[in-house]
């Protein structure tokens, strides 16, 4: 009932999530098919829909997706100690390269399923991850779960002070009977499961697939299964302090099969060592792209729902004026002589008989005196809205390469940065979320230790239980994306004023250092193999035995000049060191 109460509080939600999903476009509708989706009044009417939602959708999912998915992987490891001690980093270096393996080679599911979850991210507003620990695949897990399937009161304010959070699922019969056999959940029959329960967003989803909601086969549906994270006192399991109850209600897991109503688990929510005050385990992460006024965040769809509406609006009508203007309507005199059709539409060059009775056929034919007004003022307050709702959604694009030849580097760099405020601050709230699905990965893994390295065939590290449970408790995980820099441009300018400096004054900078971070900002690439080869030698220096291949990345780098090889340094001639 109180999973029934948490639904029926965000009901207008969905449905605007559901009609949001049709402004996106994405349903082919042909003009004047009987039964479409929105079907116009008159045949051969445009169904045309303006595509500025759906643009704003995927340019922020690949601006987002470019930024948290890197190719080399998503973590980072940070040392927080500065002593240089060399094992520990080498420790460090290790505990990254195997997480990011797992994420992106062990874990296989992860980078096409936060893609996904980055779509209606944008779209929606609100996305949630779920972290926890797999015992099908037998492993840690981040999976996304899509905002209307994660029950929540609309009342909450957020995940930790929600009375109940609910994640709605749809297994497989034979998923639940494998859960069964491992333990997971009781060992009992279930009824046939009835027809699901799909709400508007799910329905709609499916209708611009393509796809039935449902199938007739019994054997072939899902079952609707209630994962619910609350707090209960339960008889026989009540709380009780100095050996006393004390009504306390505390956090368990509850799984439930909605069809039968049959509890299939309740799993204790919370670390045994928190007997005193038991405070529920986190297992969900919430990423928001602009938090607003309750538990769901906006998204695109309430920044540009309404514009695009409109324009979809405007758009269709100049289509239909110039439909009415091609194939314009007429009278017909009730005098004249019976006509086989009302419908004329005469071909370049051709002509058609009408029957007049002997009426002069301008006094029995007279077209409907349509407005023949210019679309001009019409498309011009088209484009300003498209532009106001791109400046909106963050997604307009600076003209930095139209006007003046000579601009001032600065003004351009104002541009593109007051350009990418909307969309940078989003992505800084990204990053917070995913240190924070990084953490709860973390704690899963502190639990299963030997999940992290036993798939990896090549591991960086000799792993065993004591070194990675201090390599993890010692060294922080934090993503790879820097949430001060809003495009891959600012990352080039940034490295390249950093050379600059070093190039300025090289006694201050160490070159080795600056070269290495070069590459990384340009998404070359690691070093390691060229830099293997560059061998510290004793009575020389490091330089002179770098291979042709360094030499030239060092030369293409630095621009050619003013760096250091051969020991020597260009400029004096002296023996630099």
């Amino acid at each position: 009932r109180g999973i029934r109460d948490d639904i029926e509080s965000r009901k207008k939600w969905i449905e605007d999530r559901a009609l949001g999903i049709k402004l996106l476009g994405l349903e082919i509708d042909i003009p004047g098919l009987q039964g479409a989706s929105d079907g116009a009044p008159v045949e051969g009417m445009s169904r045309v829909k303006h595509p500025l939602l759906l643009e704003a959708v995927l340019r922020f999912q690949a601006n987002a997706r470019s930024e948290l998915l890197p190719t080399d992987g998503p973590v980072k490891v940070r040392v927080d100690t500065a002593d240089g001690n060399l094992p520990e980093d080498q420790l460090a270096d290790a505990l990254e390269l195997d997480f990011n393996h797992y994420l992106t080679v062990t874990a296989s599911e992860y980078y096409p399923d936060t893609d996904r979850m980055l779509f209606m991210l944008g779209f929606g507003g609100t996305a949630f991850k779920k972290v926890y620990f797999c015992p099908l695949r037998n492993r840690p897990v981040s999976e996304s779960v899509d905002a209307e399937d994660l029950i929540v009161n609309y009342a909450a304010t957020d995940l930790r002070n929600a009375k109940r959070i609910t994640h709605r699922t749809f297994m497989k019969l034979s998923t639940i009977k494998r859960l069964q056999i491992l333990g997971v959940y009781r060992d009992i029959d279930l009824s046939t499961p009835s027809y699901g329960d799909y709400d508007s967003v799910q329905l709609e989803k499916k209708s611009q697939q393509g796809i039935t909601p449902d199938t007739l086969n019994p054997d072939d549906r899902d079952r609707e299964i209630y994962e619910c994270y609350t707090e209960l006192n339960i008889i026989g399991f009540e709380h009780k302090l100095k050996g006393k109850e004390t009504g306390l209600e505390i956090p368990y897991r509850v799984t439930i099969d909605v069809s039968s109503k049959t509890i299939l688990s309740i799993v204790r929510n919370y670390d045994e060592d928190d007997q005193e005050l038991p405070t529920p385990r986190k297992k969900f992460v919430k990423y928001p792209f602009n938090p607003g006024f309750g538990f769901y965040d906006l998204g695109l769809l309430h920044l540009l729902g309404n514009t695009t509406n409109a324009i979809t609006a405007a758009w269709r009508e100049m289509l239909d004026a110039g439909m009415y203007a091609s194939f314009p309507g007429f009278l017909l005199a009730d005098s004249g002589a019976r006509q086989n059709t009302n419908i004329f539409r005469i071909p370049p060059g051709g002509g058609a008989l009408v029957k007049t009775g002997g009426m002069p056929i301008n006094q029995a034919i007279m077209p409907l005196p349509y407005s023949s007004a210019s679309m001009g003022p019409l498309m011009t307050l088209v484009e300003n809205m498209a532009q106001t709702g791109m400046r909106l959604g963050g997604t307009s694009e600076a003209a930095v390469g139209e006007g003046r030849a000579d601009a001032p580097v600065g003004t351009t760099l104002a541009q593109i940065e007051q350009a990418q405020k909307i969309l940078n601050s989003v992505h800084k709230r990204m990053h917070a979320s995913q240190a924070e699905e990084f953490q709860l990965l973390k704690e899963c893994f502190k639990e299963h230790p030997e999940s992290f390295w036993q798939r990896n065939k090549k591991p960086a590290a000799p792993w065993d239980e004591q070194t990675f449970l201090a390599a993890i408790e010692n060294y922080e995980l934090i993503p790879q994306a820097d949430p001060n820099t809003a495009s891959h441009l600012h990352r080039l300018l940034k490295i390249a004023g950093l050379k600059q400096l070093q190039m300025g004054a090289p006694q201050l900078y160490d070159p080795k250092a600056v070269d290495t971070a070069a590459p990384h900002a340009l998404q070359y690439g690691t070093l390691e193999p060229i830099l293997e080869r560059m061998m510290e030698r004793p009575g020389g220096h490091a330089a002179q035995y770098a291979t042709r291949e360094f030499k030239d990345l060092l030369n293409k780098y630095s621009g050619g000049s003013g760096f250091i090889l051969e020991g020597i340094d260009p400029r004096s001639g002296e023996d630099s060191g």
